[in-house]
């Protein structure tokens, strides 16, 4: 390496083990994130590399005739340093890292454990499961000993308003103090009961809310609702009902609906396909237009997820100005996700091509889509067929004879009239109404018939069903296709070997070591683009490379 343009930053004095020359000498250094990187130039004028030795900055003129000019010096870079710290502090947490909710249940219990011991955030996937499962999970992750943090998913649901508030009863009663709202189009009276429920005044005056939201979402317009304080007509609504007191209500008008927030960029599951360039900043300039207009005395932290699953990717939102990022599809390749073996196979082997938008189960009418894994299973074609013969017919019997055959043969594997009795009795526990109003319209219960097969896809494929493959509806953004090539030919390749601390262990610590590299560029460093690139390392490699971690 030759110096180009870098300018002298101060003078280098030698403490320990000589400076090194060479590519493979800036690299190591660049790795060892724990210890300070310089580079200085030689009398030859090329640049070596040192992490020991003392300093000093700033200054023109050589402290000692030993001494070398420093061209560029980068200090140790930490993955427990990224982000923001008010959010590490909010929440308790070593690293700025959530494992996202990704429903019925794939974000496991194992998984929220196995995140929340490393120092981070699992968030349980509890969209689409009913209450009793989900308080079965609440109840596994609070009986240990261990004490870590942990959320579950609050996911709107439009379609079935009346489990989204058994689920905010179910959260208030166990103790759930943590939730991550998600899907949200807009508010809905339950989620602001679950806000502001129990906030009160401590003694020195600070508002205390106890039930704490950190909020996704894709677009401004929702964004805007979550960073300012509850709507008045739920606030008013809620003391009619005698849900909440008078002083609750004024207490929650100067606060926001959400304590963090992340900007969803391109997902798996629910998204709208928005780029995290664009998403990211134009939420961030929301966050503090409002922090100003509501005058709060609390900050909103701000995240991003989607997309993000590779170091280059992390090191990027950091440098957006990311508080923390949110980790998704590439969760649901691990071996906590509370998936199947062979939709963990594949993932593994999915590009970033591999992904197509369907139509959701739960917002079927409403023709909302999620991102899905188009290798391998017939779904995506499927789901669509469907919706586009909802929105053709006002009854199943005006459908052509030849489709409909070809819909009970191939999809529901058994006639209309069957089907519609099995989606009958799943909705006789969940919602009757569902099913008075299912009477009264064909196109209605047509719906619903169609909305069963949509949402058992997701379980046929979390059960492995052998002879519902062509069937799996599987969430997965484009990320899982980076994290795929980013792993090619490392131990990480295979899907058994990935647990999800080794796998945010990697993209935190590669990050750090993009950051550096970043660095020395910024100063007038020549670094070839490979440099600062890191392959998987096993968790023993990270461990003693940061020399600073809560992993045990």
């Amino acid at each position: 390496m030759s110096h180009l343009d870098a300018t002298i930053k101060g003078y280098w004095l030698k403490g320990g083990n000589s400076p090194l020359k060479g590519e493979q000498a800036l690299k190591a250094a660049l790795e060892s994130i724990s210890s300070p990187l310089y580079c200085l130039k030689e009398k030859d004028n090329d640049i070596i590399t040192a992490t020991n030795g003392s300093a000093l900055l700033g200054t023109g003129r050589s402290p000692d005739p030993n001494a070398l000019p420093i061209l560029a010096y980068v200090p140790p870079f930490l993955p427990a340093r990224l982000g923001d710290a008010y959010f590490k502090s909010k929440f308790d947490l070593y690293y700025p890292y959530i494992c996202g909710a990704m429903a019925n249940g794939i974000t496991s219990v194992e998984m929220v454990q196995a995140a929340g011991r490393a120092g981070m955030i699992g968030f349980f996937g509890a969209g689409g499961l009913a209450p009793d499962k989900i308080a079965h999970a609440i109840e596994q992750i609070q009986s240990g000993r261990e004490r870590f943090p942990f959320g579950f998913n609050l996911i709107h649901s439009p379609a079935d308003p009346q489990l989204e508030e058994k689920t905010v009863q179910l959260y208030l009663s166990k103790g759930v103090d943590l939730v991550s709202a998600s899907a949200y189009l807009d508010l809905t009276l339950p989620l602001v009961y679950y806000r502001i429920k129990g906030i009160h005044h401590r003694q020195d005056g600070s508002i205390i809310c106890p039930n704490r939201i950190i909020a996704k979402v894709s677009r401004v317009e929702v964004a805007r609702r979550f960073f300012a304080p509850p709507p008045e007509k739920f606030l008013h609504r809620l003391i009619e009902q005698e849900r909440i007191s008078v002083e609750e209500a004024q207490l929650a008008r100067h606060i926001p609906m959400a304590d963090a927030l992340t900007a969803e960029a391109d997902s798996g599951g629910h998204t709208d396909n928005r780029p995290a360039l664009a998403l990211l900043p134009t939420i961030l300039a929301l966050r503090d237009a409002m922090m100003v207009t509501h005058g709060y005395d609390q900050f909103v932290p701000v995240g991003l997820g989607g997309g993000i699953a590779t170091p280059d990717a992390v090191a990027a939102a950091f440098s957006m100005g990311a508080a923390y990022i949110l980790t998704g599809s590439i969760n649901q390749a691990c071996i906590e996700a509370g998936t199947s073996a062979i939709v963990r196979q594949m993932l593994a082997e999915a590009k970033q091509a591999d992904v197509t938008m369907a139509p959701a189960a739960d917002m079927f009418e409403m023709g909302v889509k999620l991102q899905v894994l188009k290798r391998g299973t017939m779904f995506p074609m499927r789901a669509t067929k469907l919706y586009e013969l909802y929105q053709a017919h006002n009854a199943y019997e005006e459908i052509e004879l030849k489709k409909r055959k070809m819909l009970e043969q191939t999809y529901f594997k058994s006639s209309f009239e069957e089907e519609w009795q099995r989606t009958k009795s799943f909705f006789k526990l969940r919602d009757p109404k569902q099913i008075e109003r299912a009477q009264a319209n064909p196109k209605h219960k047509m719906a619903l018939v169609f909305r069963s097969y949509l949402g058992q896809s997701s379980r046929w494929a979390n059960s492995g069903n052998p002879q519902r493959k062509m069937d799996y509806q599987i969430w997965c953004g484009p990320a899982m296709g980076a994290f795929n090539e980013w792993a090619k030919g490392s131990f990480l390749e295979d899907p058994v070997n990935r647990d999800v601390v080794t796998v945010a262990m990697n993209l935190l610590y590669g990050a750090c070591v993009q950051l550096r590299a970043n660095s020395l560029r910024c100063q007038g460093i020549p670094l070839k683009s490979e440099i600062g690139r890191i392959r998987p390392l096993s968790l023993q490699t990270l461990q003693q490379r940061l020399n600073s971690s809560p992993l045990e």
